[in-house]
């Protein structure tokens, strides 16, 4: 065939289920080794309405790579909207429950992980977008979820 008739399917990180995405690419930040754990990351809760820390050893990790997800679907997110997202639901016992925001010191140092490792930038406008090697890395991981699908 011609180069022109040839078609390549390019899968990107939105084709691919994002669970299998996260956890795939936090097993490549832990991995690569550039991922600085913070001293507290064994103590710490995610949010102020958790009980208790999580129980996974690789948590941070994870955590890197799902804020990493989301600032590839969104351009521009930054701390507070990242925040909302992964709050929860407060128990307040017989009064109603109230939605509370997700720690900032977990979500900032891991964006702060993610700019030194040069997968991702300050935006402009502010937050924060994928730099062009964190969206090659994205996209390259995402391939390999879709070959070991299939």
């Amino acid at each position: 065939k011609q180069w022109y008739q040839r078609r390549v399917a390019i899968t990107a990180g939105k084709d691919v289920e994002s669970q299998l995405w996260v956890t795939e690419f936090a097993k490549f930040l832990k991995k690569s080794g550039k991922l600085s754990l913070p001293k507290w990351h064994d103590i710490a809760k995610t949010a102020t309405f958790k009980e208790l820390p999580p129980q996974d050893q690789d948590w941070y990790y994870i955590r890197a790579a799902a804020l990493l997800r989301r600032v590839y679907l969104r351009q521009g997110v930054g701390c507070g909207a990242l925040r909302k997202i992964y709050g929860g639901r407060i128990n307040r016992g017989s009064a109603p429950s109230h939605h509370k925001p997700a720690s900032a010191s977990v979500i900032r140092t891991a964006l702060r992980g993610l700019e030194e490792m040069k997968l991702i930038t300050k935006h402009p406008d502010g937050g924060r977008m994928i730099t062009t090697a964190g969206r090659r890395d994205a996209d390259r991981i995402a391939s390999q979820v879709m070959s070991s699908r299939s």
